[in-house]
C-alpha cells in the first residue's frame, strides 16, 4: 500500500518510488542520489497516479534535457485525428512531453485518448480550457469556477499543470507602471489579466492558491509556475515585468514544496543571445533551483517561417547555461496552427537543441550516439549512420536522392572524399582518380 501521496513526499520519507526507478536507470544515475535531487525540489517526475501508460521521465538538475511538444484543437482547425497524428509523431521521434492545448469545444474526449496512449507525460492550460469547459463568458467565471477545471484535468490523469499564479495584482501594477512594447503574449496570462481587470478581483489562481496545491498534490501532479509576463518580443526581455513575476513564482515554489507538490517554472519567449545566460542563473537563483522551463527563447524577432531555428539556437543556449525542459516552436510560430510538417520540424530542432546542450553539459552518455556517427562515418556504413541520426529517413532519402557511383562516398564530393583518401592511404593503397578501376 502506497504511503505517500507525491513523488516529492516519497522521496521526503527516504522512498525510491518506481518512478524513481525508472528515471534512475533512464538518466544512468543512482537511485539514492536521484530520490535527494526529487526531494530538494532541484528534480521533478510529473506523473498523475491516474496515467497509466506513462513511461516516466525526471526534469532537472543532473538529468538530460527533455523536450515538450504543444498540439490541440482550435477553433480554425478542430480535426481531431490531425492533432491524434501529430502525437504520432511526437512519440516517434522521443518528444518526452505533449502539452494539449485545445482550446474549443468539449476537449475532454481527446484528452483522455491522448492519456490513455501516451507513454509521454502530459501537460495542459487549465486557463484555456476554462471557457468551453463552462460554457460560460470570461466575466461570468468565478474564482471558484477555474478551480474546477483544475480538478477536471487532474482527475483525467494530466501530469502536469501550467498554472499562471504569479500575475497577482503587485505583478499587474509592476508590468503597468514600465510599459512594454508587446505587453502580454501569454494567452493564459492574457485571459487573466482580463479578468483581473474587468472584476477588480485578484488572481484567483494566487488567491486560492493553497487549494489549487490541495487538488494538485490529491493526483500528484506537478505545477509549472507560468510566466504570463514573459517577453514577447526582444525590446522587452528582462524588464521589471518578466523579473518581479519571477520573484512572485520563487515564493510560489517554496509554498508548493511545501505541500509536497513538485515544480517546474517556466521562462521567457523571446531574449537576445546575450541576456540568456544570466537569466538562466538568476532564475535558479530566485527560484532556489526548481526545474526551469523554457519557450525558446527566440534569439530574433524578424524570422516568422523559420522560428523553429531561432528557438533552437536560444534553447541551446538556454540549456547549456542551466533550462532544463524545452518546449518546442515549430516554423509555423505567430503564423498559424501548425501541422504535420511544421510539428516535425519543431520535433527535430528541439532535440537538436536540447542534444547539444547535454553534450555541453556533460550530461552522462550525451555523448555516445555522437561516438558512434563519427565511427561510422569513419567506415563509411551508411546505415549505421541512418540509424545513429535523429531522422535517419530524410538523411537516407537525401543520401539516395542523387544517389554516388561508388556507395562508400557521397554524391558531393565521389572519389574525391577526404575520408576515403585518408583511408585508403592509411591502408597502405593508392588514390587514383582516372583510372577505369
Amino acid at each position: 500500500m502506497r504511503t505517500y501521496q507525491t513523488q516529492m513526499e516519497a522521496a521526503k520519507k527516504g522512498i525510491v518510488t518506481k518512478e524513481m526507478a525508472v528515471v534512475a536507470e533512464k538518466e544512468s544515475m543512482e537511485p539514492e542520489k536521484l530520490r535527494e535531487l526529487v526531494a530538494s525540489g532541484q528534480v521533478a517526475i510529473p506523473a498523475n497516479i491516474h496515467h497509466t501508460a506513462l513511461s516516466p521521465e525526471g526534469i532537472g538538475a543532473g538529468l538530460k534535457t527533455k523536450i515538450n511538444v504543444n498540439l490541440g484543437i482550435s477553433g480554425d482547425c478542430k480535426n481531431y485525428n490531425v492533432e491524434m497524428q501529430k502525437v504520432d509523431m511526437a512519440l516517434r521521434f522521443g518528444a518526452e512531453a505533449i502539452m494539449d492545448l485545445s482550446n474549443y469545444g468539449k476537449t475532454n474526449t481527446f484528452r483522455q485518448e491522448l492519456i490513455a496512449k501516451s507513454p509521454a507525460m502530459i501537460g495542459t492550460v487549465p486557463m484555456y480550457d476554462a471557457i468551453g469547459y463552462l460554457e460560460k463568458d470570461l466575466l461570468e467565471i468565478s474564482a471558484k469556477d477555474f478551480l474546477k477545471v483544475v480538478e477536471a484535468h487532474a482527475k483525467e490523469g494530466v501530469d502536469f499543470m501550467t498554472i499562471h499564479a504569479g500575475i497577482n495584482r503587485r505583478a499587474v501594477e509592476g508590468f503597468r507602471r514600465e510599459g512594454r512594447t508587446m505587453n502580454i503574449v501569454s494567452r493564459g496570462g492574457s485571459l487573466l489579466f482580463a479578468w483581473m481587470e474587468m472584476t477588480g478581483n485578484e488572481n484567483p489562481f494566487y488567491e486560492y492558491y493553497d487549494e489549487v496545491l490541495e487538488i494538485l498534490r490529491e493526483y500528484d501532479v506537478t505545477i509549472s509556475l507560468g510566466d504570463a509576463l514573459r517577453p514577447g518580443c526582444l525590446d522587452d526581455s528582462t524588464d521589471a515585468g518578466q523579473i518581479g513575476e519571477l520573484v512572485e513564482l520563487g515564493n510560489l515554489t517554496r509554498r508548493a514544496w511545501e505541500k509536497d507538490v513538485q515544480v517546474m517554472v517556466e521562462g521567457p519567449g523571446h531574449m537576445a543571445m546575450n541576456e540568456i545566460a544570466a537569466n538562466m542563473t538568476l532564475q535558479k537563483r530566485l527560484c532556489h533551483n526548481a526545474p526551469f522551463y523554457v519557450l525558446g527563447p527566440l534569439v530574433t524577432d524578424i524570422a516568422p517561417g523559420y522560428d523553429h531555428i531561432t528557438s533552437a539556437i536560444g534553447g541551446a543556449i538556454a540549456a547549456a547555461s542551466g533550462a532544463d525542459f524545452l518546449c518546442y516552436v515549430t516554423p509555423a510560430e505567430h503564423l498559424r496552427l501548425p501541422d504535420l510538417s511544421d510539428v516535425k520540424e519543431g520535433i527535430i530542432a528541439s532535440k537538436i537543441a536540447a542534444h547539444a546542450a547535454d553534450i555541453a553539459k556533460g550530461v552522462p552518455h550525451a555523448r555516445d550516439l555522437d561516438n558512434q556517427m563519427a565511427d561510422a562515418r569513419h567506415r563509411m556504413d551508411w546505415d549505421e549512420m541512418f540509424r545513429v541520426a535523429i531522422d535517419g529517413e530524410k538523411a537516407r532519402d537525401y543520401f539516395e536522392s542523387t544517389p554516388p557511383a561508388d556507395r562508400h562516398t557521397c554524391s558531393m564530393c565521389g572519389k574525391m572524399c577526404a575520408v576515403r583518401t585518408t583511408n585508403l592511404i592509411l591502408e597502405g593503397k593508392k588514390v587514383e582518380f582516372c583510372s577505369e578501376k
